[in-house]
């Protein structure tokens, strides 16, 4: 019986398994310098989601940032009250905010950091605030973005994204604003 069994656990194990060399094959080719450090991916993140109402974001480079069967997550309440989660691709995103982002301009940006590593992955905790012209005096919405990469070795893939807009329930902790440096 065991011998029957470790070819089907193999073959199992094979299936699950994506090899670093097949996840740089589906996804668009990075920058080195967006995919070669935890700040390059972060900064690009960021990067390419903001801009001028107008400017069209280069969404092959949003895409490419990212792991296969990545995931973003924004949280928040519905209209009566009760939590909500929405679960997108980076597809689903583009296609989901991505007009809008295009449309009303929108520029975002970490205003702090927290950050834990343990081996090739990483947890981020990236404050952030938003703003529809780079040069308003206060941003229209903050929150945390929590960030989880993974380096196969060769570069950083962000896994998730997982947000929470900043209420009045919920104000942002001290210890998220402290500068990334």
């Amino acid at each position: 019986m065991k011998r029957m069994l470790t070819p089907f656990v193999l073959a199992g194990l094979a299936a699950v398994a994506t090899p670093a060399a097949t996840m740089a094959q589906d996804a668009p080719v990075a920058k080195a310098e967006d995919v070669g450090s935890i700040d390059g991916a972060i900064s690009a993140l960021y990067g390419v989601i903001s801009g001028p109402a107008g400017q069209a974001r280069d969404w092959n480079r949003f895409r490419s940032l990212f792991a296969p069967g990545a995931r973003l997550m924004p949280t928040g309440k519905d209209q009566a009250g009760a939590g909500r989660i929405r679960v997108w691709s980076p597809d689903d995103y583009v296609q989901t905010a991505g007009g809008n982002l295009e449309k009303n301009g929108f520029f975002e940006r970490e205003i702090g950091r927290t950050m834990e590593r343990y081996g090739s992955i990483v947890q981020v905790m990236s404050a952030y605030e938003s703003r529809r012209l780079a040069q308003d005096e206060k941003p229209f919405a903050r929150g945390i973005n929590g960030i989880q990469l993974w380096n196969d070795g060769t570069r950083w893939w962000i896994a998730s994204i997982f947000w929470e807009q900043e209420s009045p329930a919920t104000p942002i902790p001290a210890k998220y604003l402290t500068p990334h440096q």
